[in-house]
């Protein structure tokens, strides 16, 4: 499912490239973009004209940008940064003892929770980062939770109508315990088979789930790679897994989860088809964390996420993987959100002012 191919889409740790609308980074599985360009600055000046053409009459300016408000004192002692790198971490079977690449342990997954809690982070669901709308404690950073496939290590309930302390769910909700603050929250992106229950089971799963607070989102029937299918196969995919995640649990989802994050020839066919689907997100398969959704060079159409695995030589996780990107985070806490807790206000420090998306400026706050 990783393959080498995958590299042609990263960044280096600290690196900020943008995206080329024409052509979609190469992620895991697929083979489909190209790497992004540099991105490019965006400064508030004009640029010099070149070569020896006499200069033309001067064109009306419009009006300079309201400036942006001053940041509140609380946000400004935290060094809050929602302009920041967020965590989107990908996991796939949660087992006892891990018998695949992609798979991670029970006790593995608790620790990289703990971890998480430890170092101030917040889970927030995809459809919430998504919409830029999250309520996240002053001086924390809010983490995407995403697992992909709905196998039945992820969630099951057991005789008394709980979680199964064995699975994802069950040790999200024991870190919290463990954990006070650290919302237990995470977003499932789902295929036929849910979970491993039948739909009487998995009516009452998904219900669970929402009314607590998880999120379901839409990973394909069959978990088919779409980079070569037919319109009528991609739309057939993703539109009979919304029918049925409709059926069972009454709602539509808000986001998409690319398998093997392979983008299909037309990304359209993927994020809408009137009556059936309209997504809100799209998110990829790889391999470092995404800029805020208050940035310029956000696109909610291709979300990077990162592969919840150690410093472990295979597909470079050394440099790109979990462990060594929440590494890179703690040592550098300016590139990583931090939240001033206000979630209608968008703080951070006025260096980085040309980053913001214009649409947030009314919302926004310098220091």
């Amino acid at each position: 499912m990783i393959v080498c191919a995958v590299i042609l889409g990263l960044t280096l740790p600290g690196e900020r490239r943008g995206r080329d609308e024409g052509n979609a980074a190469e992620r895991a599985g697929a083979a489909s973009g190209a790497t992004p360009p540099a991105r490019a600055a965006r400064a508030g000046g004009t640029v010099p004209p070149t070569g020896s053409a006499s200069p033309r009459a001067s064109a009306p300016t419009s009006a300079p940008p309201t400036p942006i408000a001053a940041a509140a004192a609380g946000a400004v002692a935290v060094k809050a940064n929602e302009l920041g790198q967020v965590p989107v971490l990908m996991y796939h079977r949660i087992l006892n003892k891990p018998q695949m690449s992609l798979d991670r342990s029970t006790k593995e997954l608790h620790d990289e929770l703990t971890r998480l809690a430890k170092d101030g982070y917040c889970p927030i669901t995809a459809a919430e980062f998504v919409g830029g709308r999250f309520n996240v404690p002053a001086g924390r950073h809010p983490v995407v939770l995403t697992f992909d496939d709905s196998t039945p290590g992820h969630f099951g309930l057991d005789a008394q109508g709980g979680p199964k302390p064995d699975t994802a769910v069950g040790v999200i909700e024991q870190v919290a315990r463990e954990n006070p603050g650290f919302r237990p929250v995470a977003t499932f992106y789902l295929n036929k088979d849910l979970f491993g229950m039948d739909d009487a089971q998995a009516a009452a799963g998904l219900a669970w789930l929402r009314q607590h607070g998880y999120e379901l989102g839409n990973h394909t029937v069959n978990h088919p790679s779409l980079s070569g299918m037919s319109e009528k196969g991609v739309r057939k995919e993703i539109g009979d897994m919304e029918d049925r995640i409709v059926k069972l649990a009454g709602a539509h989802t808000t986001t998409f989860a690319y398998p093997f994050g392979a983008v299909p020839k037309k990304k359209a066919w993927a994020e809408k088809e009137d009556g059936r689907y309209a997504f809100q997100g799209m998110f990829l398969a790889g391999w470092r964390p995404s800029v805020s959704p208050f940035d310029g060079d956000f696109d909610r159409w291709q979300i990077d996420r990162i592969r919840s695995e150690g410093k472990i030589k295979e597909n470079d996780c050394t440099k790109y993987c979990s462990v060594a990107w929440l590494d890179y985070l703690d040592k550098n806490p300016d590139e990583r959100y931090t939240s001033d807790g206000d979630p209608n206000t968008v703080t951070f420090p006025k260096s980085a002012e040309d980053r913001l998306a214009k649409e947030y400026r009314g919302r926004a706050r310098t220091y």
